[in-house]
């Protein structure tokens, strides 16, 4: 009678063919695929798998296995399950079509065995070793798949940020030019249209460049230098007023606000807090901005009123791609879910924090950055 393991190694080519027949199934990414690339690292998947099921091991081993966590040695070079994930991912394969692979050769191993008449009832722990293996190797493709197709991702959403940036920006330049031709109220009109609509689209592009950095583990990047926080902010909440004029805006702002702070940066977060304030506010009621300077941090504080933030959603609220409900007041409050996740990334940058705390009252969101007596190493520590 002859073991799982022998007959996979003195039997492979039968097995390969079968795998090479079901990979050519998985269309569209198989269509033009040659037998190396339909029958890529299966080889030598299943002769790892012969070696597996040969070699002793525990229970606690086993049951780790079967769960797809099996241990792996520090340092070790990728398995073949890994590398075939990542070359399925680049040539346009699905998870799902990925998973399929595995279960077709799960069968077309046990029935081709069976078939052979080389089986016997003590055997059963080769099916079941043989069982575990598979597991293991999927649950590593799966990993290595799922890395690859997020790394993809991010990659795109970067470029598309970038590549936009220049057509937006000669929309913005000419919508600027019909503004200053006197054309008539409906010229001008449009032209504004124009330019507040581009000024939104280049918000989410730099939202998303900042987004697929912080993805790919590169974080925000800051250039600080010595400013005045409060300058910097107040330049920035006159730009929101003259945005929505409907809509009223209140701030104080106190104490030294000199630092090594990013001003580009800080402008952007402090955008992000108010306008989601504005988004989800009370209508009727002003959106409160405090900014104050001590010794040992800056204190940015940004309220508005209204109904309180869900607690469930609380929790999450700071993770990217997330939206809170729409509210019906304010017809450009979907956005992509970036404007908070990006103000901690900020707030991180510069070596600070962000919290947020909501009752039947008010929303408060609240910065604390390093004030200039504690960020002596902030430079050296971004370049």
């Amino acid at each position: 009678m002859m073991r799982l393991a022998d007959f996979i190694l003195g039997d492979m080519d039968a097995i390969l063919v079968e795998w090479e027949a079901f990979a050519r199934t998985l269309l569209p990414a198989a269509r033009t695929m040659d037998v190396t690339e339909l029958r890529d690292h299966a080889r030598e998947m299943l002769s790892a798998i012969a070696t597996d099921l040969v070699t002793s091991q525990t229970r606690e081993a086993q049951a780790e296995k079967s769960k797809g966590r099996a241990a792996k040695p520090l340092g070790a070079p990728a398995t073949a399950a890994q590398t075939h994930a990542l070359l399925r991912a680049r040539s346009g394969f699905n998870i799902n079509q990925l998973a399929a692979e595995y279960r077709a050769l799960r069968a077309s191993v046990l029935r081709l065995w069976l078939e052979s008449g080389h089986t016997a009832p003590h055997h059963l722990d080769d099916t079941i070793r043989f069982s575990e293996a598979i597991d293991q190797a999927l649950a590593e493709s799966i990993d290595f798949f799922s890395q690859q197709v997020e790394q993809t991702r991010n990659l795109l959403l970067g470029m598309l940020g970038h590549d936009m940036r220049s057509p937006l920006q000669a929309i913005r330049t000419t919508a600027g030019y019909l503004a200053q031709l006197n054309a008539g109220a409906e010229v001008s009109k449009a032209a504004s249209l124009l330019i507040s609509s581009g000024a939104s689209m280049q918000r989410l592009l730099d939202d998303l460049v900042d987004f697929s950095r912080t993805n790919m583990g590169m974080g925000i990047s800051i250039s600080p230098t010595p400013v005045d926080a409060g300058e910097v902010a107040v330049d920035k909440l006159e730009q929101i007023c003259a945005a929505f004029p409907h809509r009223k805006l209140e701030w104080e702002v106190s104490g030294d606000l000199r630092g090594l702070y990013d001003a580009h940066r800080l402008q952007q977060m402090i955008g992000n807090l108010v306008e989601n304030a504005i988004k989800h506010g009370a209508p009727g009621e002003p959106v409160r901005v405090r900014m104050l300077g001590g010794d040992s941090d800056l204190l940015l504080e940004v309220r508005n009123f209204g109904p309180p933030i869900d607690p469930s959603f609380m929790v999450h609220m700071f993770e990217p791609l997330l939206r809170g409900p729409k509210p019906a007041n304010h017809p450009d409050a979907g956005g992509l879910g970036l404007g908070l996740y990006i103000a901690r990334e900020i707030a991180k940058a510069h070596r600070g924090e962000i919290e947020a705390r909501s009752d039947a009252t008010e929303t408060v969101f609240s910065v604390r950055l390093p004030s200039r007596n504690t960020q002596e190493q902030l430079i050296g520590d971004t370049h």
